[in-house]
């Protein structure tokens, strides 16, 4: 049996930070666009709304492929263990906040998907006339659309929280255990030296 690897893959890697970028941005760009259709005053802005909406789908089903790639390759490939000088409640939030980045990363498209689904507009990917998303088979009611237009906000906040737990515990592990742990994720980084004992 082969050792445990130290770092993460290239592959892993990549993934990690292209799918961070693109759900940060497309949470500020979701916020943005609701701005945007709360000031529509005439055509104009009603065709830069849909444009708008068409591209965050588009992105929006681009981070579901890349988060459905990326579960495939860590499946298929080992990751580095959790450090064995962390307390198991530590080693239990970890692990649990891994498994709802990725609920989340796959959900939160999904849930994007059902709400495009259930109105009349079509939904554009690149914003190119006959590519269009399929609809998937949900109620096009107004109920049906405000109740999924709601729980894909929530997933908004529930990205941050957990960017924010991530964060805050990647940070712990930088500055105050000094163990390496974000070097698995930022090649190259220094660890600050230890220090010095009174």
């Amino acid at each position: 049996m082969s050792a445990s690897p130290k770092t993460y893959t290239t592959v892993a890697v990549a993934f990690h930070w292209l799918i961070a970028i693109l759900l940060v941005g497309m949470v500020f760009f979701g916020w943005w666009m609701e701005d945007l259709r709360a000031n529509i005053s005439g055509p104009q802005d009603f065709a830069a709304v849909q444009a708008a909406y068409n591209w965050h789908k588009t992105v929006g089903i681009t981070i579901l492929l890349l988060s459905l790639g990326r579960l495939a390759w860590r499946f298929t490939h080992p990751v580095p263990p959790l450090p064995a000088h962390m307390k198991p409640w530590e080693k239990g939030l970890a692990r649990f906040t891994h498994v709802a980045f990725y609920a989340v990363m796959i959900g939160a498209p999904i849930g994007g998907w059902v709400t495009a689904s259930a109105t009349n507009f079509p939904s554009r990917l690149f914003n190119i006339e006959g590519f269009d998303l399929p609809r998937l088979p949900v109620p096009q009611t107004e109920e049906f659309y405000e109740l999924a237009g709601s729980m894909h906000s929530a997933g908004a906040w529930l990205i941050l929280t957990l960017l924010a737990l991530h964060a805050g515990a990647a940070l712990k592990h930088h500055l105050i255990d000094r163990d390496g742990v974000l070097q698995r994720m930022i090649p190259g980084l220094n660890v600050p030296p230890q220090a010095p004992k009174e």
